[in-house]
Protein backbone atom coordinates (compact mmCIF):
# COMPACT_ATOMS: atom_id res chain seq x y z
CA UNK A 1 0.00 0.00 0.00
CA UNK A 2 1.12 3.28 -0.71
CA UNK A 3 1.59 5.74 1.87
CA UNK A 4 0.51 9.51 1.44
CA UNK A 5 2.28 10.29 5.12
CA UNK A 6 0.89 10.58 8.71
CA UNK A 7 -2.88 12.05 8.28
CA UNK A 8 -4.22 9.11 8.88
CA UNK A 9 -4.30 10.08 12.27
CA UNK A 10 -6.26 12.56 14.61
CA UNK A 11 -4.43 15.93 14.48
CA UNK A 12 -2.41 16.99 17.48
CA UNK A 13 -3.77 20.09 17.57
CA UNK A 14 -7.93 20.11 19.04
CA UNK A 15 -9.51 22.98 16.91
CA UNK A 16 -11.76 23.05 20.34
CA UNK A 17 -15.04 25.44 18.21
CA UNK A 18 -16.21 25.71 21.44
CA UNK A 19 -13.04 27.94 22.23
CA UNK A 20 -12.95 30.29 19.33
CA UNK A 21 -15.41 33.10 20.81
CA UNK A 22 -13.42 33.55 24.01
CA UNK A 23 -10.72 35.09 25.63
CA UNK A 24 -8.39 31.95 24.73
CA UNK A 25 -7.34 33.37 21.72
CA UNK A 26 -5.62 36.52 23.59
CA UNK A 27 -3.61 34.33 25.23
CA UNK A 28 -2.61 32.13 22.41
CA UNK A 29 0.43 31.47 21.26
CA UNK A 30 0.84 32.94 17.33
CA UNK A 31 1.95 31.21 13.90
CA UNK A 32 2.61 34.68 11.81
CA UNK A 33 1.41 34.22 8.22
CA UNK A 34 2.41 36.77 5.15
CA UNK A 35 1.47 36.16 1.69
CA UNK A 36 1.88 32.32 1.87
CA UNK A 37 4.89 32.47 3.80
CA UNK A 38 5.30 31.88 7.54
CA UNK A 39 7.29 33.26 10.48
CA UNK A 40 10.38 31.16 11.37
CA UNK A 41 13.63 30.64 12.62
CA UNK A 42 16.65 28.30 12.72
CA UNK A 43 14.77 25.30 14.17
CA UNK A 44 11.59 25.67 12.06
CA UNK A 45 8.16 27.14 12.97
CA UNK A 46 8.55 30.44 15.02
CA UNK A 47 5.33 30.63 17.90
CA UNK A 48 4.95 34.31 18.65
CA UNK A 49 3.75 34.92 22.34
CA UNK A 50 0.58 36.17 23.13
CA UNK A 51 0.09 40.05 22.73
CA UNK A 52 2.81 40.20 20.77
CA UNK A 53 1.27 41.35 17.86
CA UNK A 54 -0.65 44.28 16.50
CA UNK A 55 -4.01 45.02 17.95
CA UNK A 56 -5.63 45.36 14.77
CA UNK A 57 -3.91 42.04 12.74
CA UNK A 58 -6.42 39.41 11.36
CA UNK A 59 -6.76 36.82 14.18
CA UNK A 60 -8.10 33.28 13.69
CA UNK A 61 -8.05 30.46 16.61
CA UNK A 62 -6.25 27.51 15.42
CA UNK A 63 -7.18 25.25 19.14
CA UNK A 64 -4.95 23.79 21.47
CA UNK A 65 -3.01 20.68 22.72
CA UNK A 66 -3.74 20.70 26.04
CA UNK A 67 -0.92 23.02 26.90
CA UNK A 68 -1.98 25.71 24.81
CA UNK A 69 -3.94 28.22 22.99
CA UNK A 70 -2.66 28.42 19.09
CA UNK A 71 -4.16 31.22 16.72
CA UNK A 72 -3.00 32.77 13.15
CA UNK A 73 -1.88 35.83 12.79
CA UNK A 74 -2.33 37.60 9.07
CA UNK A 75 0.38 40.53 9.03
CA UNK A 76 0.64 42.62 6.34
CA UNK A 77 3.28 43.08 3.79
CA UNK A 78 6.53 44.97 4.73
CA UNK A 79 5.68 43.65 8.62
CA UNK A 80 7.79 42.19 11.20
CA UNK A 81 5.19 40.66 13.71
CA UNK A 82 6.91 39.00 16.94
CA UNK A 83 10.07 39.78 14.92
CA UNK A 84 11.17 42.57 17.51
CA UNK A 85 10.72 40.17 21.00
CA UNK A 86 13.43 37.76 19.37
CA UNK A 87 16.87 37.34 21.44
CA UNK A 88 20.08 38.49 20.37
CA UNK A 89 21.62 36.32 17.88
CA UNK A 90 17.99 35.03 16.95
CA UNK A 91 17.22 34.75 13.29
CA UNK A 92 13.78 34.71 12.04
CA UNK A 93 12.03 35.33 8.41
CA UNK A 94 9.16 34.83 6.34
CA UNK A 95 9.45 31.61 4.48
CA UNK A 96 7.56 29.84 1.93
CA UNK A 97 4.92 28.17 4.36
CA UNK A 98 5.22 24.85 1.34
CA UNK A 99 9.26 24.86 1.99
CA UNK A 100 8.79 24.87 5.35
CA UNK A 101 6.64 21.60 5.70
CA UNK A 102 9.50 19.05 4.21
CA UNK A 103 11.38 20.34 6.92
CA UNK A 104 9.59 19.86 9.96
CA UNK A 105 9.51 16.34 9.10
CA UNK A 106 12.55 15.09 11.24
CA UNK A 107 11.37 17.90 14.06
CA UNK A 108 10.28 16.71 17.52
CA UNK A 109 7.41 19.13 17.06
CA UNK A 110 7.16 18.50 13.46
CA UNK A 111 3.59 16.94 13.06
CA UNK A 112 2.16 19.70 15.67
CA UNK A 113 3.75 22.26 13.47
CA UNK A 114 2.64 21.16 10.57
CA UNK A 115 -1.15 20.77 11.66
CA UNK A 116 -0.47 24.71 12.56
CA UNK A 117 0.81 25.68 9.13
CA UNK A 118 -1.02 23.87 7.37
CA UNK A 119 -4.47 25.33 8.67
CA UNK A 120 -2.83 28.85 9.54
CA UNK A 121 -2.21 29.50 6.01
CA UNK A 122 -5.45 27.98 4.41
CA UNK A 123 -7.68 29.92 6.88
CA UNK A 124 -5.16 33.39 6.01
CA UNK A 125 -6.00 32.83 2.23
CA UNK A 126 -9.12 32.50 2.45
CA UNK A 127 -9.47 35.59 4.82
CA UNK A 128 -8.07 37.63 2.06
CA UNK A 129 -9.58 35.95 -0.87
CA UNK A 130 -13.18 36.94 0.98
CA UNK A 131 -13.23 40.08 2.31
CA UNK A 132 -16.55 41.48 0.70
CA UNK A 133 -19.77 39.40 0.81
CA UNK A 134 -20.19 36.98 -2.66
CA UNK A 135 -23.49 37.48 -2.67
CA UNK A 136 -23.90 41.24 -2.45
CA UNK A 137 -20.09 42.55 -2.69
CA UNK A 138 -20.61 44.28 1.13
CA UNK A 139 -17.58 44.12 2.97
CA UNK A 140 -18.06 41.41 5.64
CA UNK A 141 -17.38 41.21 9.10
CA UNK A 142 -14.64 38.35 10.43
CA UNK A 143 -16.61 36.26 13.77
CA UNK A 144 -16.45 32.80 15.51
CA UNK A 145 -12.65 33.03 16.37
CA UNK A 146 -11.80 33.93 12.77
CA UNK A 147 -13.66 30.99 11.10
CA UNK A 148 -16.78 33.05 9.91
CA UNK A 149 -17.25 36.09 7.58
CA UNK A 150 -20.51 37.53 8.47
CA UNK A 151 -22.44 40.19 5.58
CA UNK A 152 -23.50 42.94 7.77
CA UNK A 153 -26.03 43.16 4.74
CA UNK A 154 -27.74 40.42 3.65
CA UNK A 155 -26.83 38.81 6.62
CA UNK A 156 -25.20 35.75 5.65
CA UNK A 157 -22.56 33.63 6.79
CA UNK A 158 -19.80 32.78 5.03
CA UNK A 159 -17.51 29.86 6.05
CA UNK A 160 -13.97 28.69 4.75
CA UNK A 161 -13.95 26.66 1.69
CA UNK A 162 -11.63 23.92 0.42
CA UNK A 163 -11.13 22.95 -3.01
CA UNK A 164 -10.61 19.25 -3.58
CA UNK A 165 -7.91 18.21 -6.21
CA UNK A 166 -7.33 14.49 -6.96
CA UNK A 167 -3.50 13.22 -7.44
CA UNK A 168 -2.72 9.61 -8.90
CA UNK A 169 0.22 7.07 -9.29
CA UNK A 170 0.02 5.41 -12.11
CA UNK A 171 2.08 2.22 -12.96
CA UNK A 172 2.16 -0.10 -15.90
CA UNK A 173 2.33 -4.20 -16.06
CA UNK A 174 6.10 -3.65 -15.37
CA UNK A 175 5.55 -1.69 -12.38
CA UNK A 176 7.39 1.44 -14.02
CA UNK A 177 6.00 4.78 -12.54
CA UNK A 178 4.41 7.49 -14.91
CA UNK A 179 5.62 10.95 -14.24
CA UNK A 180 4.43 14.11 -16.52
CA UNK A 181 6.11 17.76 -17.01
CA UNK A 182 2.83 20.66 -16.68
CA UNK A 183 4.00 23.05 -18.66
CA UNK A 184 3.27 25.80 -16.11
CA UNK A 185 5.85 24.03 -13.77
CA UNK A 186 9.72 25.22 -13.20
CA UNK A 187 12.24 23.38 -16.07
CA UNK A 188 12.43 19.80 -15.03
CA UNK A 189 10.09 19.21 -12.21
CA UNK A 190 8.16 16.03 -12.61
CA UNK A 191 5.31 14.68 -10.96
CA UNK A 192 1.94 12.01 -10.54
CA UNK A 193 -0.97 13.33 -12.83
CA UNK A 194 -3.34 15.47 -10.79
CA UNK A 195 -6.41 17.87 -11.55
CA UNK A 196 -9.09 19.60 -9.01
CA UNK A 197 -12.76 17.80 -8.79
CA UNK A 198 -15.68 19.34 -11.19
CA UNK A 199 -18.98 19.65 -10.19
CA UNK A 200 -21.16 16.46 -10.72
CA UNK A 201 -17.74 14.12 -10.15
CA UNK A 202 -16.83 11.64 -7.79
CA UNK A 203 -12.77 11.64 -7.18
CA UNK A 204 -13.09 8.25 -8.73
CA UNK A 205 -14.50 9.96 -11.62
CA UNK A 206 -12.32 13.05 -11.93
CA UNK A 207 -9.05 10.31 -11.66
CA UNK A 208 -10.86 9.14 -14.57
CA UNK A 209 -11.30 12.16 -16.61
CA UNK A 210 -7.82 14.13 -15.87
CA UNK A 211 -5.76 10.77 -16.91
CA UNK A 212 -7.62 10.32 -20.17
CA UNK A 213 -7.59 14.10 -21.23
CA UNK A 214 -4.32 14.77 -20.37
CA UNK A 215 -2.10 11.59 -21.05
CA UNK A 216 -4.80 9.82 -23.08
CA UNK A 217 -4.66 6.54 -20.74
CA UNK A 218 -7.37 4.41 -19.11
CA UNK A 219 -6.77 2.90 -16.01
CA UNK A 220 -8.16 -0.45 -14.11
CA UNK A 221 -7.74 -1.01 -10.45
CA UNK A 222 -8.36 2.39 -9.13
CA UNK A 223 -7.77 2.44 -5.00
CA UNK A 224 -7.83 5.34 -3.00
CA UNK A 225 -4.71 5.61 -0.78
CA UNK A 226 -4.74 8.70 1.49
CA UNK A 227 -5.37 12.49 1.64
CA UNK A 228 -3.18 15.56 2.47
CA UNK A 229 -4.66 19.35 3.18
CA UNK A 230 -2.51 21.36 0.37
CA UNK A 231 -3.81 25.07 1.05
CA UNK A 232 -1.79 26.39 -1.92
CA UNK A 233 -3.68 28.01 -2.39
CA UNK A 234 -7.05 26.17 -0.97
CA UNK A 235 -7.13 22.36 -2.02
CA UNK A 236 -6.74 18.95 -0.55
CA UNK A 237 -4.75 16.60 -2.47
CA UNK A 238 -7.22 13.05 -2.57
CA UNK A 239 -4.45 10.45 -3.24
CA UNK A 240 -5.31 7.36 -5.73
CA UNK A 241 -3.01 4.42 -7.07
CA UNK A 242 -3.94 2.74 -10.41
CA UNK A 243 -2.46 0.32 -13.42
CA UNK A 244 -2.21 2.19 -17.14
CA UNK A 245 -4.32 -0.74 -19.83
CA UNK A 246 -1.56 0.46 -22.07
CA UNK A 247 1.50 2.56 -21.94
CA UNK A 248 0.73 5.12 -25.30
CA UNK A 249 1.09 8.46 -24.40
CA UNK A 250 -1.33 11.34 -25.90
CA UNK A 251 -0.31 14.59 -23.97
CA UNK A 252 -2.60 17.02 -24.63
CA UNK A 253 0.65 19.29 -24.69
CA UNK A 254 -1.75 21.88 -23.10
CA UNK A 255 -1.57 21.41 -19.37
CA UNK A 256 1.17 18.22 -20.13
CA UNK A 257 4.26 19.00 -21.77
CA UNK A 258 6.48 15.80 -21.17
CA UNK A 259 5.84 12.52 -19.68
CA UNK A 260 7.51 9.21 -19.41
CA UNK A 261 7.78 5.79 -17.65
CA UNK A 262 10.76 5.45 -15.32
CA UNK A 263 11.73 2.20 -13.41
CA UNK A 264 13.48 3.15 -10.32
CA UNK A 265 16.70 2.55 -11.19
CA UNK A 266 16.07 4.95 -14.11
CA UNK A 267 14.20 7.54 -11.53
CA UNK A 268 17.16 7.62 -9.54
CA UNK A 269 19.81 8.59 -12.35
CA UNK A 270 17.43 10.91 -13.86
CA UNK A 271 17.55 12.76 -10.48
CA UNK A 272 20.93 12.52 -10.12
CA UNK A 273 21.69 13.88 -13.04
CA UNK A 274 19.61 16.91 -12.73
CA UNK A 275 16.89 16.42 -15.64
CA UNK A 276 14.50 15.23 -13.47
CA UNK A 277 13.57 17.30 -9.74
CA UNK A 278 11.27 15.88 -7.55
CA UNK A 279 8.24 17.14 -5.77
CA UNK A 280 9.39 18.51 -2.34
CA UNK A 281 9.37 16.48 0.78
CA UNK A 282 6.44 17.34 3.04
CA UNK A 283 4.09 16.93 0.24
CA UNK A 284 1.69 13.84 -1.29
CA UNK A 285 2.98 13.88 -4.39
CA UNK A 286 6.47 12.93 -2.74
CA UNK A 287 5.49 10.40 -0.25
CA UNK A 288 3.60 8.49 -2.95
CA UNK A 289 6.51 8.16 -5.12
CA UNK A 290 8.80 7.56 -1.83
CA UNK A 291 6.39 4.60 -0.90
CA UNK A 292 6.24 3.11 -4.98
CA UNK A 293 10.50 3.54 -4.91
CA UNK A 294 10.65 1.55 -1.36
CA UNK A 295 13.69 3.96 -0.81
CA UNK A 296 12.29 7.35 -0.19
CA UNK A 297 15.62 8.09 1.88
CA UNK A 298 17.89 7.67 -0.69
CA UNK A 299 15.81 9.71 -3.30
CA UNK A 300 16.28 12.20 -0.57
CA UNK A 301 19.58 11.62 -0.72
CA UNK A 302 20.24 12.12 -4.18
CA UNK A 303 17.94 15.36 -5.01
CA UNK A 304 19.86 16.70 -1.59
CA UNK A 305 16.39 18.35 -0.04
Amino acid sequence: MISPGSFAAPMTVDRAAHRRESDHVGHAHAVVIREGTVLAGADGLHLVEPGGWSADALVAYLGHDGERDYVAVAAEEGAHAGEEGAHAGEEREFVPARALLGALDAHPRGARDRDLVLTATAIAHWHAAHARCPRCGTPTVVGAGGWVRRCPSCERDHYPRTDPAVIVAITDADDRLLLAHASYWSARRYSHLAGYVEPGESFEQTVHREVAEEAGLALTGLEYIGSQPWPFPASVMVGFRARAVSTVLRLDQDEISDAMWLTRDQLVERVRDGSVVLAPRGSIARSMLDAWHGDGAALTRVQGD
